[in-house]
C-alpha cells in the first residue's frame, strides 16, 4: 500500500457511500485511477466489504454483552464447529478466538437481560464441549470508524477528517 492507497481506504471508511468522484477529487487523482485503484485494493483482500453501521436499541437489541467461553478437547474440529456455530446464531454479533484462560470472546446484543439469560442457558451452556463461560454486560460500545496509521501513510500527516 501506497500513500494513495491509503488515502482511498480512509475516505472509503469515513463514509463508503462516496462516489468515486468525490474520493478521486479528495486524493487529487482522475476518477478512471481511483477507480482501478479501488478494484485493485478489493482484489487484493484490503477492502472486504462495505457495511451500514446500524443503531442496535432501534432494532430491539439494546442489551450487549461479552461472553467468555473456554472449550473442550481444544482441538482445531472443535474450535472450528463452535465458531461456526456461534456465527449463526441471531444473538451473536461477533466471535473472536482467543489466546488464554479463554478460547472464545463472544460479542452478543439482545432485547434484554432475560434474553441474555435465555442465550446463556439454553445456547451456550448446553453445549457439551463448552466447559465454562461468564458474562459481562456492555454499558457503552465506542468504536472507532477508521483504522488510523494506514501503510504508506507517513506518520506525521494529519489525516482528521477535517483536514481532509
Amino acid at each position: 500500500m501506497d500513500e494513495l492507497d491509503s488515502a482511498i481506504v480512509r475516505h472509503l471508511q469515513e463514509d463508503a457511500r462516496r462516489t468515486n468522484r468525490d474520493i478521486a477529487r479528495r486524493v487529487g487523482i482522475a476518477p478512471s485511477t481511483c477507480l482501478e485503484r479501488t478494484r485493485l485494493l478489493r482484489r487484493r483482500g484490503v477492502i472486504r466489504g462495505y457495511h451500514a453501521d446500524v443503531d442496535l436499541p432501534s432494532l430491539g437489541r439494546g442489551v450487549q454483552a461479552m461472553v467468555s467461553a473456554q472449550v473442550r478437547p481444544l482441538s482445531r474440529a472443535v474450535i472450528d464447529s463452535f465458531q461456526r456455530s456461534m456465527m449463526r446464531l441471531p444473538e451473536v454479533l461477533s466471535v473472536f478466538v482467543a489466546a488464554g484462560s479463554d478460547d472464545f470472546l463472544i460479542h452478543v446484543a439482545v432485547r434484554d437481560i432475560d434474553e441474555l439469560h435465555a442465550f446463556l442457558t439454553d445456547r451456550l451452556a448446553l453445549r457439551k464441549e463448552v466447559i465454562g463461560f461468564r458474562s459481562s454486560i456492555i454499558y457503552r460500545h465506542l468504536r472507532k470508524a477508521t483504522v488510523e496509521q494506514l501503510p504508506g501513510t507517513p506518520e506525521n500527516l494529519d489525516i482528521t477528517p477535517e483536514n481532509t
